[in-house]
């Protein structure tokens, strides 16, 4: 993954054709996907390959959560479709994210990314599971798991990207999703930041959706997202 381009475009529709509408209007402007578990189980694989083999990556956020053999299995299928990235979910323990790593270790562009809190998440939604302390608090603790498991870098919310990178060092990838620009509304998340707040502060790479996929130019609103990370004022 090449960090100089760090915009990720969720493919946040319900069929393969409103995706492939959302990426040929998008063209060159964008060269990574996210495609999660809704367009996945609408779409299937197919969608996947057509990405791929027009040269763009694929970020393939599944969050896998099962016992470690299933998660391999899982991990070396999105590998053999071309994936650049997959998810794990941390909360699975070392065993599920040391799994995943393995499996991954035949594909050489695949990276494993392990999502510690999702960002809907507050302090509050985490003490109704037992879990005592800030959401940071647990971002890195989870965090650690990660690195100690080989993971690539971890899922995070842009409030815990300066964290992140202090505890992980210059290499992991650390992707936000969760970013909105100055004036937006932060939907569902709730540990927001701007694209460029969390690029400073350490992001590899920010998730952006329907500000740009429903938007009545996405190609405009996706260069105003990359405005913002170059300090610019394209409104």
């Amino acid at each position: 993954m090449e960090p100089a381009d760090p915009i990720i475009v969720v493919l946040d529709v319900d069929t393969r054709r409103a995706a492939e509408g959302v990426v040929d209007r998008l063209g060159t402007e964008c060269r990574i996907y996210k495609v999660g578990l809704e367009l996945l189980t609408a779409a299937g694989p197919g969608l996947i390959e057509r990405l791929v083999a027009d040269g763009k990556e694929v970020f393939l956020d599944l969050k896998l959560f099962e016992i470690p053999t299933s998660v391999a299995g899982a991990v070396r299928a999105a590998g053999a479709l071309g994936v650049s990235m997959v998810t794990v979910h941390s909360m699975g323990g070392t065993g599920i994210m040391a799994a995943a790593v393995a499996a991954a270790g035949g594909f050489p562009r695949l990276r494993v990314l392990a999502l510690t809190v999702v960002t809907s998440m507050t302090r509050a939604d985490l003490a109704d599971v037992g879990i005592t302390g800030s959401a940071e608090d647990q971002v890195l603790r989870l965090a650690g798991l990660a690195e100690g498991a080989g993971c690539h870098g971890v899922i995070a919310a842009p409030r815990e990207a300066g964290a992140l990178r202090g505890r992980l060092g210059p290499r992991a990838l650390i992707v936000t999703p969760g970013v909105a620009l100055p004036g937006e509304a932060r939907g569902e998340h709730a540990r927001p930041g701007t694209p460029r707040a969390a690029v400073a502060a350490g992001a590899s790479h920010v998730v952006v959706g329907r500000a740009v996929t429903r938007a009545a130019d996405p190609v405009a609103a996706l260069r105003r997202v990359r405005g913002d990370l170059l300090g610019e004022d394209r409104t």
